[in-house]
């Protein structure tokens, strides 16, 4: 299931933007996302990390250097693109992207994105009540099979659609266009883990219900 791929990335993210000293990725996107063995989510790709020093040195750096803002279109915070200045938020950004990629299928450079229309404003506009219509019908089509296998439990289409919406209602919020009104990573991986214990619990209670 693709939901349970996305509680990693979220852990990782706020690993790095919470050690010291802080560490911005500047290029999450899917192919910088890899699974291992267990399908578990590791995050790679370090080649435009920032680490965040403390104020003073880093307008030292910033007075001596004019890098540009680096990484790839339709993942990259619009901030960026105004010239501001590398945060944690702007991954928050791209986490959002990566999610609701993950969750429609469509990449933020699929064609139907034009004229000021963005996935991020796609996802936006569809929420609330149309948010389940812009899912992947893949994603949604493989769910049903696993739920149909169940055989009549009490785990219902239902469950798999309350924690798609939850996790997609996150990547919005990752994605507003402000930076100052995105959460950050550490609220959004708690988010997370509240729909991940959520989504475990009722799986559990159905294999026991199955079992007994």
């Amino acid at each position: 299931m693709r939901p349970e791929t996305t509680y990693n990335k979220s852990d990782a993210l706020d690993y790095l933007h919470n050690c010291e000293p802080p560490i911005v990725h500047c290029d999450l996107k899917p192919s910088n996302i890899l699974l291992d063995s267990d399908l578990l989510a590791r995050i790679g790709d370090f080649g435009l990390a920032k680490i965040l020093l403390d104020p003073a040195a880093e307008q030292q750096i910033n007075s001596k250097s004019s890098v540009g803002i680096r990484g790839t279109i339709g993942y990259l915070a619009p901030e960026y693109g105004e010239g501001g200045q590398v945060s944690t938020s702007g991954d928050v950004y791209s986490f959002g992207s990566v999610i609701l990629e993950l969750f429609t299928g469509m990449a933020p450079t699929h064609n139907m994105f034009k004229d000021g229309l963005t996935l991020q404003k796609y996802a936006k506009n569809a929420f609330p009540d149309m948010l389940m219509k812009i899912v992947d019908p893949a994603l949604l089509s493989f769910e049903e099979a696993y739920v149909r296998s169940l055989q009549g439990g009490s785990y219902k289409m239902e469950d798999v659609c309350n924690t798609m919406f939850s996790i997609m209602e996150i990547a919005i919020s990752c994605c507003k266009q402000a930076s100052s009104e995105r959460m950050c990573m550490r609220d959004a991986a708690a988010w997370m883990h509240k729909i991940r214990d959520n989504h475990v619990e009722r799986r559990q209670n159905e294999q026991v219900i199955i079992t007994a």
